[in-house]
């Protein structure tokens, strides 16, 4: 971890965050194959840009094991499946565990039938959307991945909280022909509330809405988050994600879930994900797939641009900030970037310090 106090952050070499995650799990009694995936995905999505799903979500899933909400060593297993369909039940699993047990099994069967599509029940938090397209990517399928999530987003026209930011993700193919579409279906999603919030910064217009359902650009003032875009569609989308996820799964809907920060001590908060895998094989074969998509790619980001900023695809972003952290290291906001230096000290792990840490004594 290496200060840059000019701008604000701190950095962490890929490795040594693994490392820390790793033995952190561990000792709350994850077992091997588990803590790597929680590592790989927290690793993956900070390196990516998408800090607030990434590196900063660790102290919460420790804290989560730790309360009973989430199950160290769970039982996942297939309560029910045809050929390409399967419901999984995840026995209140951390969700990157979840999510990712789904995923092996889409892919498997998708590779069977050309098309898979696996519900998970009984989960927690999911992380990243885009953890589990891209994971369908590298197999080479055509990955979708959503979740669903506890209430922060008021219905168009409405006040107050009533669908999660439900995110979608569709992913395909890999390296600069790879299409990795992630998004909300609110305008923001909390996180980067909050990351406003610790900056002392004003919302942009459009993100959240007050007690009164009015909008708001003060953190403190914010009662609801905004559907995406035009609102009506935005609803529309998140609704669809709590149709594919927990009216599917037979779940608790965006509404009856519990936030993460007031989950109950003892008991897992039944999140909901549906994963769809798709080969390409199936349809208009593999051969022609990569070629079409290579074309829809390359031809968008050769579209004339409007100003001085480039055309850019889906996954085009948070594949240049990967790219600059792995030859700097990944950014971290300061609370971060103590909380894993504590990690780190406990554990015995070298890192250096970050100002405003404090050292253990031996």
């Amino acid at each position: 971890m290496k200060s840059e106090e000019t701008v604000g952050t701190y950095r962490i070499d890929a490795g040594t965050a693994r490392r820390i995650v790793v033995a952190a799990l561990a000792a709350h009694g994850v077992d091997d194959e588990a803590r790597t995936v929680v590592a790989d995905a927290l690793v993956e999505t900070s390196a990516r840009g998408i800090s607030t799903h990434g590196l900063r979500l660790l102290p919460r899933y420790l804290d989560d094991i730790e309360r009973g909400i989430a199950n160290a060593t769970p039982k996942i297993r297939t309560i029910r499946e045809t050929g390409p369909t399967a419901l999984i039940d995840a026995d209140a699993a951390l969700g990157v565990v979840a999510g990712t047990a789904g995923v092996r099994e889409a892919v498997l069967r998708a590779a069977e039938h050309g098309v898979a599509a696996v519900v998970v029940r009984n989960s927690n938090h999911f992380g990243a959307a885009s953890v589990y397209s891209r994971a369908m990517a590298r197999a080479g399928m055509v990955g979708w991945a959503m979740t669903s999530a506890s209430s922060r987003v008021a219905p168009y026209n409405g006040r107050g909280p009533l669908f999660g930011t439900n995110p979608v993700s569709v992913a395909a193919g890999e390296g600069d022909t790879e299409f990795a579409l992630d998004m909300a279906t609110s305008e923001v999603c909390l996180g980067e509330i909050r990351e406003r919030g610790r900056r002392g910064m004003p919302l942009d217009p459009g993100w959240a809405t007050d007690a009164d359902g009015h909008g708001t650009r003060d953190v403190a003032e914010v009662a609801a988050l905004s559907p995406l875009g035009a609102g009506h569609k935005g609803q529309g989308l998140g609704m669809m994600v709590t149709l594919m996820t927990a009216v599917l799964a037979d779940a608790p809907l965006d509404w009856e879930l519990a936030h993460m920060e007031q989950a109950t001590p003892g008991k897992g908060r039944e999140v909901a994900h549906f994963l769809l895998c798709l080969d390409p094989a199936a349809f208009g074969g593999r051969g022609a797939f990569d070629g079409r998509l290579r074309d829809l790619v390359h031809t968008t980001r050769g579209a004339p641009a409007a100003g001085s900023e480039p055309v850019l695809c889906p996954g085009d972003p948070e594949r240049d900030q990967e790219a600059g952290a792995s030859r700097d290291g990944i950014p971290l906001d300061p609370d971060t970037a103590r909380a894993l230096y504590a990690l780190a000290q406990r554990h015995h792990i070298a890192a250096p310090a970050p100002p405003g840490a404090r050292r253990r004594t031996p």
